[in-house]
């Protein structure tokens, strides 16, 4: 549900006000798409912080170039179950 708003937020803001910032991104692909996509793939926290990361390299002192989204990590998930943990 969180990032579904935020990728709501950040369409809103590439229909209206990137059109001011044309060809101001430094990496492909831009950072609201680049943003979009983090969402997508790992969910509302975790993208945030990669968005944020990417927005704060994004500046004048930025190298640039292709900077594509790291792929979610497998994390290997546990059945639910009722039973109480085994400590070892």
């Amino acid at each position: 549900m969180m990032s579904l708003v935020l990728r709501g937020a950040i369409r809103f803001y590439q229909l209206t006000l990137a059109y001011f910032f044309v060809g101001a991104c430094r990496y492909e692909p831009s950072c609201s798409a680049y943003a979009v996509e983090a969402l997508s793939k790992h969910g509302g926290l975790r993208g945030t912080w990669l968005a944020a990361h990417r927005l704060c390299r994004c500046g004048p002192w930025g190298a640039g170039g292709y900077d594509p989204v790291p792929p979610a990590a497998a994390r290997p998930r546990t059945p639910l179950s009722c039973h109480p943990a085994r400590r070892t």
